[in-house]
């Protein structure tokens, strides 16, 4: 026997191969515990200042008959907790052979190399390194947290920075007064003139609205550090030589407009968004859009400096599984929650997206949207499998988060799309969870928040001195 893939109670309809990582990783917990045979396993991911993040579970003992199926379970493990967490120095606590499996997987040379080199380089600009540790040595938890926006007061800016849009707002005391879709091609793009030109552009419309200017508040697809994107899926085709111009491009703008500004991961401020909305905190934000952006609020109202990049973190351990373009990992989030989902399942239903040199990502979006929203049955089977996926997944991010809300929002929630993957996910916690579903708030915002929503919560993340 190997590692258990176990088919869910309830399929995708246009996937019958998934496989959700939540049912895997149970099938593998059971087998050890119905033999009893349960081994420790502790993995904890040293990220930068020192923070350490801790995860404890348990794998199968080393003399169990199927002690093999701990290799690719811990190696799963690890992804997600790289992507979830962060880290550049990974210790492992658990049965023989894990942590040389892990070692081998991320390896310059190894199947895990592109996390290996973005984690280890890109990322924390330390060598990578996988660590063997002995039975109760692990290091301690050691976790960070900080309060996050929730300013309201004064005349504020506040934007987002999508794949195919660039949303900006103009907020007085905590009450948009206007908010606009700018659509731009960002990922293409090999200028970084061009980023800060429609970026500039966008914030002076806004500034226009506006009595005066007191903030700015930006949130973004990608890593940031002091208002700086050291890695960023919008500002990859710009050539490596020209990257310190991306990285100073927040920090010349904020000179120009010489006001307080903010910018932090798109993920993070659709979370403050929901404890904002909610007046509550445990809120993981799951942003919907040209990939996946999520972001945690945890039980004490504030962010943890963990990275929430669940765009790469995997979801779906089916050998089939589709590959994510950037990684190449199988499986991971980007493929199941954005308009890369859409994309791929509407072939299957018969939905020819357009094409040609001037067509965006947001038009394509739209016309499906466009099939959905006239009862076509194929359409409707795209957002209900989204459905499906966001239960289970939403029951796998639930062993790494503490949760009492989860809010859904992005393009890909415009309309009644939005309705279909709400009611998809809340039938299968349901079904297959009923714990978590008596626990787990899952809501969508209205629909105008569904899409400007970010651009007004990050408005509010600049104290005004």
């Amino acid at each position: 026997m190997t590692f258990p893939l176990t088919a869910p109670n309830i399929l995708p309809p246009l996937e019958a191969s998934f496989r959700p990582a939540v049912l895997a990783n149970a099938a593998l917990r059971q087998q050890a515990a119905a033999a009893n045979a349960a081994a420790p396993l502790v993995i904890a991911l040293e990220r930068s200042d020192s923070a350490v993040s801790r995860f404890e579970t348990v794998a199968l003992a080393e003399d169990h008959p199927n002690a093999a199926a701990n290799l690719p379970y811990a190696e799963r493990l690890v992804k997600f907790l790289l992507w979830a967490r962060g880290g550049w120095k990974v210790s492992i606590d658990g049965p023989a052979g894990i942590a040389e499996h892990i070692r081998q997987a991320y390896a310059a040379d190894g199947p895990r190399a592109f996390d290996y080199h973005f984690m280890g380089e890109q990322v924390y600009q330390q060598p990578f390194t996988v660590v063997a540790c002995a039975a109760g040595e692990a290091p301690p938890a050691r976790e960070t947290g900080q309060a996050l926006g929730r300013h309201l007061d004064g005349c504020r800016i506040g934007f987002d920075l999508g794949a195919s849009d660039l949303k900006v707002s103009a907020v007085i005391d905590g009450q948009p007064i206007w908010s606009d879709e700018i659509v731009w091609e960002p990922v293409e793009q090999t200028d970084p003139a061009y980023h800060y030109g429609r970026i500039n552009a966008g914030l002076h419309l806004a500034q226009s609205k506006l009595p005066r200017l007191d903030a700015i508040g930006g949130s973004s697809a990608g890593i940031y550090v002091d208002n700086r994107p050291m890695v960023a899926s919008l500002f990859r085709g710009i050539p490596a030589e020209r990257y310190g111009e991306i990285r100073s491009m927040f920090l010349r703008i904020r000179e120009e407009f010489g006001v307080p500004l903010e910018v932090i991961n798109d993920g993070d401020v659709t979370a403050l968004a929901g404890a904002m909305s909610l007046e509550d905190d445990g809120v993981l934000g799951i942003a919907m859009g040209s990939s996946e952006a999520v972001g945690y609020v945890n039980l004490h109202g504030a962010v943890t400096g963990w990275l929430n990049e669940l765009a790469f973190a995997p979801v779906d351990y089916s050998p089939t599984a589709p590959a994510d373009e950037w990684s190449g990992d199988l499986g991971v989030g980007s493929q199941y929650f954005s308009q890369q989902c859409v994309f791929r399942l509407a072939p299957r239903v018969g939905i020819t997206l357009p094409d040609g040199p001037g067509v965006t990502k947001a038009e394509k979006l739209k016309h499906v949207q466009g099939y959905l929203e006239a009862g076509h049955e194929g359409a409707v089977q795209i957002w209900q499998s989204i459905g499906v996926y966001l239960g289970y997944s939403l029951a796998h991010y639930a062993e790494f988060y503490d949760l009492r809300h989860a809010l859904i929002l992005g393009r890909v929630t415009s309309g009644s799309g939005g309705t279909l993957i709400l009611d998809g996910a809340k039938a299968v916690l349901a079904a297959e969870f009923p714990e978590l579903a008596g626990r787990i708030n899952i809501q969508l915002p209205d629909e105008k928040s569904r899409r400007v929503g970010q651009s007004i919560a990050a408005a509010s993340l600049p104290a005004i001195s």
